[in-house]
Order: C-alpha cells, then sequence, then structure tokens
C-alpha cells in the first residue's frame, strides 16, 4: 500500500517528528534491521548501548563498522576514554539534544555535512534491486520534513531514559569516593548497596561494578538511593518501539555462537590484549562480557576454546536478563528476528506509523 503525498499532512501542513525504537536482546540483528530501514528512510542511528560510548572497546561491543558508518549517521558510539565515567544522566542530556536537532532536520539542527547521504543513497539503490521509486517507506518519509531518527541497542536504562523521559539524579563523578568504594571490591561494594538502595540492587548483576559504584556514589552524595530519586517525564513526540526475539532458545544459541566466533575471527583476541596492555587489567571496562572470559585467555587462565565457551554461556545469561526487562514492557510490538522478510514487515509498520503521525488525531505519545 502507499501513500500520496496530499495525504501525509494534516490541517497545518504538518507531521509530527517521531522516533523508531528498535530494541531486544543480544545477537538478534537489531544493527543490520536499523541499518537497512535507516537507509530507506534516509535516517539516522543513535546507539542505545552503555559499552559503545566508550572508544578502543570495538570487537567486543559490537561497534558499527566503518563502512556502515559511512553509508548510515551513527551517533552516541566513542564518546569518551575507557578511564572515564559516563552515566546514564550524561547519555540522556545527549541523546534527547541530538533527538531535538535531528527533528529539526539538515540546516537547523544538524549541519548538512551531518546529514549527509550516503553512497548507496546517492546512487539511487536500496537493496535487493529495489530503487527509491520503489520505496514507499521512502516516498512516505521523504514528505515529512523532520528526519526520524531510529534508537537502536540492548541497555534497557538507556532506552527507557529517553522513551519515558527518566529524572536522573545529576550527581557529577566524585573520585575519591569512587576510588574507596572500588577498593572495597565488587562483592563489598554490592553488599552495602543491597542494604542502602535494595531496589536498585534487584536490577544490577552482581558482578555490575560500574552500575554498583554509581547507585553507591548517587547515595553517599546525596544522602538518598538513586531508585527514590527518579522519576518521569515522558516525552512529547509520537514513539514506535520494535522489538527483536528468536522463537526457541536454540536460534538464540545459535546467534551467539555465530556472533563469539565472529569476534575471535575479527581480531578480538588482539583487541583484548592491546587493551590490557595500555591500561591494565584491573580496568573495570574489561571485566565486562567478552572481555572479562578473553582476558583470563590472556593471563594462561583459560584456553582459547574455553573463553569462547564461556562467552556465549554468559552472553546468553545476559540475553536472557535483557530479554526479561523488554518483555515486561507492553508497548513494544515483537518480530521474529530470523524472519525472512524482516526488514519488508517492520518497513510496513513503520510505514503505518509514519502515516498516523501525519495526522493531526495522532496522540501526542503512544500509550
Amino acid at each position: 500500500m502507499s501513500f500520496s503525498i496530499s495525504s501525509l499532512t494534516n490541517s497545518n501542513n504538518t507531521c509530527v517528528p517521531g522516533l523508531i525504537v528498535i530494541c531486544g536482546a543480544t545477537a538478534t540483528g537489531k544493527s543490520n534491521l536499523a541499518i537497512a530501514l535507516a537507509k530507506r528512510l534516509n535516517s539516522a542511528i543513535l546507539s542505545a548501548d552503555s559499552r559503545q560510548v566508550y572508544r578502543e572497546f570495538n570487537i567486543g561491543t559490537a561497534k558499527p563498522a566503518i563502512a556502515d558508518q559511512q553509508h548510515v549517521p551513527h551517533y552516541l558510539i566513542d564518546l569518551c576514554d575507557p578511564t572515564e565515567t559516563f552515566t546514564v544522566a550524561e547519555y540522556q542530556q545527549q541523546a534527547q539534544e541530538l533527538i531535538e536537532k535531528l527533528h529539526q532536520g539538515p540546516g537547523k539542527g544538524l549541519g548538512a555535512r551531518d546529514w549527509g547521504l550516503g553512497k548507496d543513497r546517492e546512487m539511487g539503490k536500496w537493496g535487493d534491486g529495489e530503487t527509491a521509486e520503489q520505496s514507499s517507506i521512502f516516498n512516505l518519509q521523504s514528505s515529512i520534513s523532520s528526519p526520524l531518527p531510529l534508537l537502536v541497542g540492548g541497555t534497557g536504562l538507556y532506552i527507557r531514559a529517553i522513551t519515558r523521559g527518566m529524572k536522573i539524579p545529576r550527581v557529577s563523578p566524585q573520585p575519591e569516593l569512587r576510588s574507596q568504594l572500588e577498593s572495597l571490591g565488587q562483592s563489598q561494594c554490592y553488599a552495602i548497596l543491597q542494604q542502602v538502595d535494595s531496589e536498585s540492587a534487584v536490577k544490577i548483576h552482581p558482578h555490575d561494578q560500574v552500575r554498583t559504584v554509581r547507585s553507591l556514589e548517587v547515595f553517599y552524595t546525596t544522602g538518598y538511593p538513586m531508585s527514590k530519586q527518579q522519576g518521569e517525564n515522558p516525552p512529547t513526540y509520537p514513539i514506535l518501539q520494535i522489538g527483536l526475539d528468536c522463537q526457541t532458545p536454540a536460534h538464540l544459541q545459535q546467534r551467539i555462537e555465530h556472533r563469539t566466533q565472529h569476534m575471535v575471527a575479527s581480531g578480538f583476541v588482539d583487541e583484548v590484549d592491546y587493551l590490557c596492555q595500555k591500561y591494565g587489567t584491573d580496568l573495570p571496562l574489561l571485566n565486562t562480557l567478552g572481555y572479562a572470559e578473553f582476558k583470563q585467555h590472556l593471563t594462561g587462565k583459560l584456553s582459547l576454546a574455553a573463553a569462547q565457551e564461556l562467552t556465549v554461556l554468559h552472553t546468553r545469561q545476559f540475553a536472557k536478563r535483557q530479554r526479561t526487562w523488554f518483555r515486561a514492557c507492553p508497548i513494544i510490538e515483537w518480530f521474529d528476528a530470523d524472519s525472512s522478510n524482516l526488514v519488508n514487515r517492520v518497513g510496513q509498520r513503520v510505514e503505518g506509523f509514519l502515516h498516523g503521525s501525519c495526522h493531526s488525531e495522532f496522540p501526542t505519545i503512544l500509550p
């Protein structure tokens, strides 16, 4: 189904700028789907991944390849050094500012150079033999004055900070306090967090040193638990949330195994070795998923095969927690990650979303 340009505007000849979220567990193909949609929509991708904000952590975080970044603008990656702290509040502020600029369009928010067309789009090619004229999604979006950002990732807290407008405590990093907490060790810090902010502790993995220390930092700086300082101020623009999931655990297992094998083939061992040499093995980020297991391989504690097997196991456990988080959100619309026509199916839903956002009766925010 296609729509005429005249049907895409309301009585004021304007459209409501919106946001599309693509979320789900790790290894479900979120990035590939986002890139395919972004090419059709002439859009940009905003990363919602808590580790992609750090420079030099590339292969283990599945950071988009340079070639993909040349075809589709990517934002909210490589924002800080691995030794720096980057809070949810900082992410929220930068993401909200970017979304506002993208809604304003080229020449108003981001400059034309920042909002450039990719090589494929300049050639009028859209993949699978489709031309721009044949893409109803493109025709629909091209009549909308404001570009449509795609928020893509698996960090649920980042996504909630944007879609629900979480009010996050604005507490700047406290280096001395942080050093004292880190010297106690993660197990003791987590035990303290369970006592002073049990609600936050339930949502944080016992081995997640970064979030544990941050929660304690907020508590000791303000005197109040972080969980008691968070409210909501939802955005007024319409949001479509797309979730990707596998039909069976076995399908996800295969995807995770393939991803881990691809990491190794892409030079992940060398990346971990380089980071250990440059920053030391005590760097908190080197204790996160994938890096921790391969660090043990480099120190002789695990064979390469064992490091891969352990990474697959821990990734599967992490994906299960992600899935639980996202499945608790009733407004996410779910699609089969293994569907052969996934891009077309999601594209049709996006087309309906865009069509609805151009009518005056469209709600300011999805329920």
